[in-house]
């Protein structure tokens, strides 16, 4: 028989055992909480360093001195406080340019690049506020002051588009003997069609030529995100008809993160036209369910921060996290009706720790259609397959996007290294 003192121990025992995982699950959601923060003003400046220092997306490219002498000048989040402080740095880079012009260009273009660079990073990851968007003004005069030292040259082209115009970058390769293949280029969230313009200078040599474009909702794109938006880019598909220079037979496409969403709508509903579409990092259908925003974009840590305000920016009339989850599905491939249907050949790249897109997204993607798929999987990468000092951005697009590309667009033969026009191998994301 059970004694009244044993009894009591048992109720304590449970009790005190019961106390303990409460407070386990309450400091486990706290954690939870704590990891859906966004980062702080200081988290981020040291996030910044640390990715410029190891060449991580968004800071490929600039120097960590220049952040630190940003950094100095920032002391809240406010976003014309971040822009000046940029804008500050990257106005002396461009100074100094402008006087070597002539007598020294190549440090001149050297600078007009770290200027590009540092502009850019201040209107990041969108220019939300004025100070912001003087910022990318600057990032992009400063880039096509950069892009005056190029040969072949830069082509800025202007597209007619629904009372409004696309603009694009165009660059042929050199010496071609009549009409030459085309890769069609989209930026992702934060990226822009300068980014791509810059990293596409290493398919010149291949007898490639590229075109780069702002996808939907970014930078000087002309209409928004929304459910029927790959129109303005079959508008572009539609000028590239026009050009004489362009193989009208050999065209492929390229987008990074949302851009890669373009591509994969893209190799479906314009199969027709596309010799094939490289996607990296695509989403599919889960990333845009409601479940995935609210429990994995908000406050999510790979992203530097902002995503989800750059995110409901890309979309008209955006304001909350409700708002964003009601629109969001709507733009599921699975939704619209379009995976499963015949698509054109597509290069497929990601990361399984991906914890921007899903990788059941990618997954299911290689599953459907008609055409067998390209796959890159990385098992150790993150957002676009990337993996620090293994798997950097310029490393995939060398070793995986750009030979893809050759061999779809049936380039033969091509060369065994490339440069880009600085002399760095750069690549965009997201």
């Amino acid at each position: 028989m059970t004694t009244l003192a044993s009894r009591r121990h048992q109720l304590v025992g449970l009790a005190l055992s019961w106390f303990l995982s409460v407070m386990l699950a309450s400091s486990s959601v706290a954690q939870n909480n704590k990891d859906k923060q966004e980062r702080t003003l200081d988290e981020i400046k040291a996030e910044a360093v640390h990715r410029a220092e190891n060449g991580m997306y968004p800071l490929i490219g600039l120097d960590p001195s220049d952040l630190k002498e940003a950094f100095a000048s920032i002391h809240t989040k406010d976003k014309d406080e971040w822009a000046a402080a940029f804008m500050g740095v990257a106005d002396r880079y461009v100074n100094e340019a402008k006087a070597l012009e002539k007598r020294d260009p190549v440090k001149a273009n050297a600078d007009y690049i770290r200027a590009w660079r540092l502009f850019s990073f201040g209107r990041w990851p969108i220019p939300a506020s004025p100070g912001k968007q003087r910022s990318y003004e600057k990032a992009i005069a400063a880039f096509l002051a950069h892009a005056r030292f190029w040969d072949p040259p830069l082509e800025i082209v202007h597209i007619p588009f629904e009372g409004k115009e696309i603009i694009g970058y165009l660059r042929l390769p050199k010496k071609a003997n009549g009409p030459v293949p085309l890769v069609l280029a989209v930026n992702g969230l934060d990226s822009r069609k300068e980014d791509l313009a810059e990293s596409f200078a290493a398919i010149l040599p291949y007898g490639i030529g590229y075109l780069a474009v702002d996808g939907p909702g970014t930078g000087q794109s002309p209409i928004q995100v929304s459910e029927n938006a790959e129109r303005m880019l079959s508008g572009v598909l539609d000028y590239l008809q026009t050009r004489p220079e362009v193989d009208k037979n050999r065209i492929a496409m390229h987008g990074v993160s949302w851009g890669a969403y373009w591509a994969t709508k893209m190799a479906i509903i314009e199969r027709a036209r596309l010799k094939g579409a490289s996607a990296q990092s695509p989403p599919v259908d889960t990333f845009f369910q409601k479940e995935f925003l609210m429990n994995s974009l908000v406050g999510q840590r790979e992203y530097l921060f902002d995503q989800v305000p750059a995110l409901m920016a890309i979309f008209d009339n955006v304001k909350t996290l409700d708002e964003m989850a009601e629109v969001l599905p709507k733009m599921s491939l699975v939704k619209q009706g379009l995976l499963g249907k015949p698509m054109a050949p597509m290069l497929i790249l990601a990361g399984v720790q991906d914890t921007q897109v899903p990788i059941s997204d990618i997954y299911l993607l290689c599953s459907k259609g008609d055409t067998p798929k390209t796959a890159w999987i990385n098992p150790q990468g993150g957002h676009l397959g990337r993996q620090v000092k293994v798997w950097p951005d310029p490393v995939i697009f060398k070793q995986v996007i750009i030979p893809w590309l050759v061999r779809t667009l049936a380039v033969e033969p091509a060369p065994q290294a490339y440069k880009d026009q600085d002399g760095q191998h750069s690549a965009s994301a997201n």
